[in-house]
């Protein structure tokens, strides 16, 4: 067992089995460390915040942290610190404002997918893809269903808006990490949905073509997670608050350790510089 680790934090590394019942695998990044955390589960654990934080993209240390992991200066310039990444409809490439075009080439303007995920509920999101299932995992979903291809991240957050107006976007955390949702049937969802985007992906077919959106029928992936025991009452650790964090690692699901004194979401602190300790 790894122990006075020392390190800044990124989001958790996670890889899922191709057996269905076996747990998602996880590793917690420290600097250059990659610490199996599954081992953990049912012994105490400890991460302690030094009290330094270094940004994510220059390395410059700061004294606090924006877009999870970076400094001002590099959140206020970089292009994947932008609104538009959280809000892909508003993407201004085409404008010619675009903060890094080259950047944007190779990340926005590449193939993504909707799709929908039961996250303790039905939810519609979007991502590269690069990032399936790992954007799935990250969220703590249970099932996931890529139900449309398109050609860039600009075409998948006009269709994530209009099926937004009949489904949740976003997901409740503190219900996530209470319970699994129950297993939904997210074909049937999708038939019954289709329907009411028609409209909005024939308008975009007629702006970008024919193969700007392509309808999917994928099967549904299901995600397990390392989870003992869900809490009844969700308390959120926080470093900026207590720079100690120290429990029973009782489970991981998405980007949050569940410990018996509460939880933290890893990738909020990244590029914190923790230290890791088994007791």
């Amino acid at each position: 067992m790894e122990s006075n680790i020392t390190g800044t934090l990124a989001k958790l590394c996670s890889e899922l089995s191709d057996h269905a019942q076996q747990p998602v695998q996880y590793s917690l990044p420290i600097g250059e460390h990659r610490i199996a955390l599954n081992p953990y589960l049912g012994q105490t654990i400890s991460l302690a915040h030094t009290g330094n934080i270094f940004c994510s993209s220059c390395g410059k240390k700061t004294k606090k942290s924006y877009s999870q992991g970076h400094c001002f200066v590099c959140m206020k310039k970089l292009a994947s610190c932008d609104m538009c990444i959280m809000k892909p409809e508003t993407c201004h490439y085409d404008a010619g404002t675009c903060r890094e075009p080259e950047w944007g080439e190779a990340n926005c303007m590449v193939d993504h997918y909707v799709y929908l995920s039961n996250t303790s509920s039905l939810k519609v999101g979007i991502t590269r893809h690069s990032q399936i299932p790992t954007r799935w995992i990250d969220q703590g979903a249970t099932q996931g269903l890529p139900i449309f291809k398109v050609k860039t991240r600009y075409i998948s957050g006009l269709i994530e808006v209009e099926l937004a107006k009949h489904i949740a976007d976003k997901t409740n955390w503190r219900t996530l990490l209470k319970q699994d949702g129950e297993p939904l049937a997210l074909e049937e969802q999708f038939k019954k949905l289709l329907p009411l985007v028609e409209a909005t992906i024939a308008d975009i077919q007629a702006q970008f073509g024919e193969d700007a959106v392509e309808i999917l029928g994928n099967e549904i992936t299901p995600i397990a997670y390392p989870v003992e025991q869900h809490p009844t009452k969700i308390v959120s650790h926080n470093f900026d608050k207590n720079p100690v964090v120290t429990g029973q690692l009782q489970g991981i699901k998405g980007q949050y350790l569940i410990l018996d004194t509460g939880v933290i979401n890893i990738r909020k602190f990244s590029s914190y510089e923790v230290t890791f300790n088994p007791q």
